[in-house]
């Protein structure tokens, strides 16, 4: 019999709809129900494509004895972390202070009033590696519960106290200066995998927004460091097991410090991000390479996540059916044998392309298999050829069970999706994806703002949820916003960001110029969420800072601009000290510091003058810079949607670009080679 999760939207909680345990929602009722029973609350948190998760639901969850246990000593709630990122935050941090760790599926036991007293992640059916097992855990609290009363309650009141005293306040450290990233720099200097690229060690993770520090970092200083540890991770990563080498896209980390094997789930997210590195690494430098990887990227995203609604899905699961023996299982999709190969072209193809992609008789991931590579001493392969292969293995993938699609659209990853195909398409001559981008904030506009340009959290098949947006949505969909009213050059995009950046200057900030992840009116949890380091992910409060300084930029609004630069006193505090987890914040903070540039460029929007300049500016590599193009605006700035185009008039009738920073303009120029090195571009 179904539970109280059929009738939700999220395919998360949907998964374990048919579960014999007796969930709940987060939900006032949920706690209502605990009080009036008397006993503590099981909170479950994961997302729909986490490998773990479903481990944890097929091995205890679906058990019947263990589902009695459950509903008989707990109000069991399950939450989908991508949907109340509120309630992931503050309960994940309280698993990490109490254990040094987190990650999903994240388990906490807590009181009828939500004050949490025991954590943890994934538990085993059985007990191992010195983890006890599910049901040893269940009923570990549940004596507690009962036999020890007092002593859980103090531990609880404890935690929320520790919780509350967390509260972050650097609205007052001050905007990061030169010295402050040159630090940053050299701390990440210091954690570089110089003979594997990226950072640190096993589980590696693509480091997208310390590279775009990095990239911005090179075009504002020169540093040739900077540009290396970029361009070396990327190559590596690019022919590395993370990326489909068949289809395109990246999973979500290599569990190897060689990027060999993958974990399979790709989520929006990183798409989105890595897409945008590889083609502002194409934009630094021409790389081949990079143009190629991040077409592909943004073609997968397309081609593989978008909904018929024209929004963007969440994410491809890690797991899908092995043919053979018809379980769930990792990577079964993805990986291949060298007899597979041979299966499928033959004996002469079936050889090379085991050579072109790594793929050895031991296998390099599980059962004697292996997740396609392309390695530095791989044999040369004739274009066409090649093309063939691919093309012959992927109709055959195509024939295996596919991953589940978490079809659900997270607004906040919806908006950099929106910036990644909107320069893709700019930069490659690709009006498709342009138009991609425009479609995804058409549905954005449509279905998750409501008359006040409040968001909402997420939507599925066109109709939206019922959570409100939380920070990172206002600030990525606002940075979504601002990128399309650039390459566009259709000011109602801007004007939608200045929607979203007001809210979160009225909503979301402290007096003290701090952010919050929630609003002033949202749902009061045990503690207000306040992150503001980059993870998986811009955080809300970098996230947010990026789209106040670009959006005063294009206004000149003096307001918007002393928001960002109080946000950026978090890169300040934390940019020398953690700069593996503040990169989306150390990149704005490059574009504080380079201006950012102002571009104004004006014409006829007939001339093809006129968007030889305008492409030009897209291309410019000073960090941060924000670019209007279109028809001269009168001086009060009637008529028009972008400031930057008041008063701009054409010399000698012809189109014309205008770049000022810091109050002060260079000439203007109706060359786009003379455009070029204003902003440290190329001509196109």
């Amino acid at each position: 019999m179904p539970n109280r999760l059929a009738n939700e939207t999220s395919p998360y909680l949907l998964q374990h709809s048919d579960n014999p345990v007796d969930w709940w929602p987060w939900s006032p009722e949920a706690f209502a129900e605990a009080r009036r029973r008397g006993v503590p609350v099981f909170l479950s948190v994961g997302y729909s494509s986490c490998h773990w998760c479903h481990q944890l639901r097929s091995e205890s969850f679906e058990d019947e004895p263990t589902a009695a246990y459950m509903n008989e000593h707990f109000v069991n709630i399950k939450v989908d972390r991508e949907e109340r990122p509120d309630v992931d935050a503050v309960y994940m941090e309280a698993v990490q202070a109490a254990t040094g760790q987190g990650g999903w599926p994240m388990s906490v036991f807590m009181t009828a009033d939500a004050e949490p007293f025991y954590f943890g992640t994934y538990f085993p059916p059985e007990p191992r590696q010195g983890m006890p097992s599910f049901m040893q855990v269940l009923e570990g609290v549940q004596a507690a519960w009962t036999g020890r009363p007092e002593e859980v309650a103090e531990v609880a009141r404890r935690i929320v106290r520790d919780l509350a005293g967390r509260e972050l306040d650097y609205g007052k450290a001050g905007t990061p200066g030169p010295e402050e990233l040159a630090q940053a720099l050299l701390g990440l200097t210091r954690d570089y995998d110089a003979a594997r690229g990226g950072f640190g060690g096993a589980p590696k993770f693509p480091p997208s927004m310390v590279l775009e520090f990095l990239l911005r970092h090179h075009a504002r200083t020169g540093s040739e460091g900077a540009l290396q540890m970029v361009t070396d991770t990327c190559e590596a990563m690019a022919r590395g097991g993370i990326y489909d080498q068949l289809a395109g896209g990246f999973a979500r980390y290599s569990v190897d410090r060689e990027w060999v094997v993958p974990h399979f789930e790709k989520m929006l997210y990183d798409n989105a991000l890595l897409c945008r590195v590889y083609a502002h690494l194409w934009r630094a430098t021409g790389s081949a390479l990079a143009r190629r990887i991040a077409l592909e990227t943004a073609d997968f995203m397309v081609r593989e996540l978008r909904t018929d609604q024209g929004g963007f899905a969440s994410a491809l699961d890690a797991d899908s059916e092995d043919p053979l023996t018809g379980e769930h299982v990792e990577g079964a999709y993805y990986a291949w044998t060298p007899a597979q190969l041979r299966e499928v072209l033959g004996e002469d193809d079936g050889a090379l392309a085991a050579g072109y992609f790594g793929v050895t008789e031991e296998g390099t991931f599980e059962h004697g298999s292996s997740v396609l590579q392309l390695p530095q001493d791989g044999p040369a392969v004739e274009a066409g050829r090649l093309a063939g292969i691919r093309e012959r293995l992927l109709a055959v993938r195509g024939r295996r069970p596919a991953p589940g699609r978490d079809d659900k659209v997270v607004a906040a990853w919806n908006g950099l999706a929106i910036a990644a195909l909107a320069e893709c398409g700019a930069y490659f001559e690709r009006p498709d994806l342009v138009e991609r981008a425009t479609e995804a904030a058409d549905l954005l506009v449509r279905v998750h703002m409501d008359g006040r340009a409040r968001l909402s959290r997420t939507s599925k098949d066109g109709q939206v949820g019922t959570n409100d947006g939380v920070l990172e949505d206002y600030g990525d969909v606002a940075e979504g916003f601002l990128t399309l009213a650039s390459v566009t050059g259709e000011g109602v995009w801007l004007e939608f960001a200045g929607f979203l950046v007001d809210l979160v200057m009225d909503r979301f900030t402290a007096e003290d110029g701090s952010l919050y992840d929630t609003a002033h009116d949202a749902e009061q949890l045990i503690r207000r969420p306040q992150d503001p380091t980059d993870t998986a992910a811009p955080s809300g409060w970098t996230a947010a800072a990026g789209a106040l300084l670009s959006y005063a930029a294009h206004t000149g609004s003096a307001a918007h601009r002393t928001a960002a630069e109080r946000a950026l006193g978090v890169v300040h505090a934390l940019g020398p000290r953690v700069p593996r987890f503040i990169g989306h914040g150390l990149s704005v903070a490059e574009a504080l510091l380079d201006g950012p540039r102002e571009v104004a460029v004006v014409g006829h929007p007939e001339d093809p003058a006129l968007a030889l300049l305008h492409r030009t500016a897209l291309l410019g590599t000073a960090p941060g810079a924000v670019v209007a193009a279109g028809l001269p605006v009168a001086a009060d700035g009637g008529g028009g949607e972008f400031p930057l185009l008041a008063e701009r008039t054409l010399v000698q009738g012809l189109p014309t670009a205008y770049v000022c920073r810091h109050f002060v303009c260079a000439r203007p120029t109706t060359e786009p080679g003379e455009l070029a090195e204003q902003l440290g571009g190329t001509r196109p």
